[in-house]
């Protein structure tokens, strides 16, 4: 199966990805591949002029064994409720064709930076602020359930997550997995966040890496950060994915508004 990439600009740069087959069995399994939107293009004139147009494509895909990786932790010890945990992060591993720099290193950039800001901002948050640079969240997701499940072999309080994982892009706002009071709650934020044009508040997806999280702590609330994401399949999964790629500008301001949303929540939660 031939798939035209996702991308919207005309390029040689394909944006790939993975195959999900869900319970057939092995033997029924098809084959696919993403083209890039202009060897998709030129693939489609020629079906037109000749329908009987052979198609060769070779791929040298495979699965390696697992190999050990490791998250990355830090953290700001609560000054009030040192055993309540909000954890912050984004994913180390990215595809192997770029250098995954919306995906997701601007994450682990903003996931830092907001512990970077506490500190020089003299801001002794209650909770405790962790940030996780996760590993694996690409093939298996290992980081992200290693960790929730470590943390309640630990008997860890968690009560808030947040992620970065859409690409360094202009933010919007969140999308809350929780409760309608959860959403009620973000929503009285709304005067203070809507003149830096962070409006969008909704309920949704938190994020792959902090996902895990719910299952052993049902009640907390998750918040994966919105960005204006109409470029990102352009670069995401793909050669195009590299450090040039990246806005300053708008790296800094989704690492402003995450650390504006940890301060409010580490304020309002108890």
């Amino acid at each position: 199966m031939i798939v035209r990439s996702m991308g919207s600009s005309i390029d040689d740069y394909p944006h790939t990805g993975a195959m999900g087959y869900g319970n057939i069995p092995k033997e029924q399994y098809i084959p696919s591949a993403a083209i890039s939107t202009r060897a998709a293009d030129l693939l489609s004139n020629n079906l037109k002029q000749d329908p009987h147009l052979k198609f060769y494509l070779k791929q040298s895909c495979e699965t390696l064994p697992d190999a050990p990786s490791f998250n990355v932790i830090g953290e700001i010890t609560g000054s009030e409720y040192p055993e309540q945990y909000i954890t912050i992060g984004g994913h180390l591993d990215s595809w192997d064709l770029g250098e995954g720099a919306h995906d997701d290193g601007t994450g682990i950039v903003q996931s830092l930076e907001v512990l970077r800001l506490f500190k020089i901002a003299g801001i002794k948050p209650k909770h405790t602020l962790r940030v996780v640079f996760f590993m694996n969240e690409e093939n298996g997701n290992m980081g992200g359930k290693s960790y929730a499940e470590i943390a309640s072999e630990n008997k860890e309080v968690h009560i808030c997550a947040i992620e970065s994982d859409r690409g360094g892009f202009l933010p919007i706002g969140f999308d809350i997995n929780g409760t309608d009071d959860h959403l009620k709650m973000i929503k009285k934020f709304i005067p203070l966040l809507s003149n830096f044009e962070l409006y969008r508040f909704k309920k949704g997806h938190g994020g792959v890496d902090i996902g895990p999280l719910k299952k052993y702590y049902p009640n907390m609330i998750q918040l994966g950060m919105s960005v204006n994401s109409q470029e990102y399949f352009n670069y995401h999964h793909s050669n195009n994915d590299v450090f040039e790629m990246v806005n300053k500008r708008e790296l800094e301001l989704g690492a402003a508004a995450m650390a504006t949303m940890i301060y409010l929540m580490d304020k309002t939660l108890r």
